[in-house]
């Protein structure tokens, strides 16, 4: 049974989407609690010793982590995009960095769907 997209995700669960993103291995979690002292948007839920995220938050941790590691910016820089909220700070491809990341998101949902459906055509 999967979860809601809309429940609250342990940091290990945010990881493991993180990793189906950047196709590693495995992401670290030690990364993102790296991330929430540096970015203070990130502010999940702890209960207990353990963290808990929102939908929200898990889309931003996926944001900064397209900003990081998808187009090479720095921290510094991220923390400006995200303290600003700058929306469309244009790349040298003449493409929002919002644009390339909804793009990277329909492209992954896109790829999900077309897996379920070619499951579904073996199967039945």
């Amino acid at each position: 049974m999967n979860k809601s997209d809309n429940a609250y995700k342990t940091i290990g669960e945010v990881a493991k989407i993180l990793t189906q993103k950047s196709d590693k291995k495995n992401f670290p979690t030690h990364t993102i609690r790296f991330w929430e002292k540096e970015f203070k948007q990130i502010k999940p839920i702890i209960l207990k010793n353990r963290r808990y995220y929102n939908q929200k938050q898990v889309e931003l941790v996926k944001l900064i982590n397209f900003l990081l590691k998808d187009k090479g910016l720095k921290i510094n820089g991220v923390k400006k995009i995200l303290k600003k909220n700058i929306k469309s700070l244009d790349d040298y491809n003449s493409d929002s960095l919002e644009t390339s990341y909804k793009k990277e998101i329909l492209k992954i949902k896109s790829k999900k769907i077309l897996d379920k459906i070619n499951k579904l055509k073996k199967n039945g």
